[in-house]
This record gives structure tokens, C-alpha cells and sequence, in this order.
């Protein structure tokens, strides 16, 4: 299980909002002033992730929750995110070129096209996948220490 903490900043009804510090995976590498990842995660340094949930017995603002998600979704979700805007690339690419062969900017206009168009159906898809995480994700209350 891939684990996170976060607090409780808002309670509507049974409706929940979970407020994360987003980390940096590079915070104790050595070479973190000379990669893009930790020149970024120094650029913006107070990076927070907001997540609407519903619970069945809400806890009150402030508090602290455990959020919990199987690796295997996470897995599937980080290798599509990841795969398929590269594979859409590669197939624009390829058809322009098989139906321009002597244009290559029309080549590279359709590659760039099919490339979006990824993010685009990737952003749709994922917004009608949400409620598969939400049931995948398990939110613990963390008792006070």
C-alpha cells in the first residue's frame, strides 16, 4: 500500500476535503542541484495535493488521515499516464509520415496533434475513473499522539 498523510481542511455533509504536503523524491540525493527533478522541487517548494472524498462518518477539520492506495493501481495508473501520450507520438509520427512522406513538418504537426490529443482523452478517461480510486483509496483516522 502506497501511504500519505494529510489533514482534514474542510467538512461538507459526508463530503470531505484532505489537504497533502506533495514530496519530492529527491530530497536526499546528491546530485539534487544538478537535475531537473530537484531544481523543481526547489522552485516550488510548498507544493499541497487536495482530494475530495466521501466517508461515512466524517472526521472534524483539522484532523489528521492516513490515505491509503494499492500499488498495483497506482502502477497501472503512472504506466498509462506515462505510455500512452509516447505511443500516440510515435503513432502520429509514423501515420504522417506513411500519408506525407515528402512534408516532414506535416509529419511533426501530426505527431504533435496525436501527442495532445492524448493528454485530452487521458484527462477525460481519468475524470470517469475517479470514482474506481476513491473506492480503491482508504482513508484511517490517525489518532493523536
Amino acid at each position: 500500500m502506497i501511504r500519505e498523510l494529510g489533514e482534514v481542511v474542510a467538512v461538507n455533509g459526508n463530503s470531505v476535503t484532505i489537504q497533502t504536503q506533495l514530496k519530492s523524491g529527491c530530497g536526499g540525493c546528491q546530485q539534487q542541484n544538478h537535475c531537473g527533478a530537484g531544481l523543481l522541487a526547489k522552485a516550488f517548494p510548498d507544493r499541497r495535493g487536495v482530494l475530495d472524498v466521501w466517508l461515512e462518518n466524517p472526521p472534524t477539520v483539522g484532523a489528521q488521515v492516513e490515505l491509503l492506495l494499492p500499488e498495483k493501481a497506482m502502477m497501472q495508473f503512472s504506466v498509462l499516464m506515462y505510455l500512452l501520450p509516447i505511443f500516440a507520438l510515435f503513432t502520429g509520427a509514423v501515420i504522417g509520415n506513411w500519408l506525407v512522406p515528402t512534408h516532414e513538418l506535416a509529419t511533426i504537426g501530426l505527431a504533435a496533434f496525436a501527442f495532445v490529443l492524448s493528454f485530452y482523452g487521458l484527462r477525460r478517461w481519468l475524470r470517469a475513473r475517479d470514482a474506481r480510486v476513491r473506492t480503491l483509496l482508504q482513508v484511517n483516522l490517525v489518532s493523536p499522539q
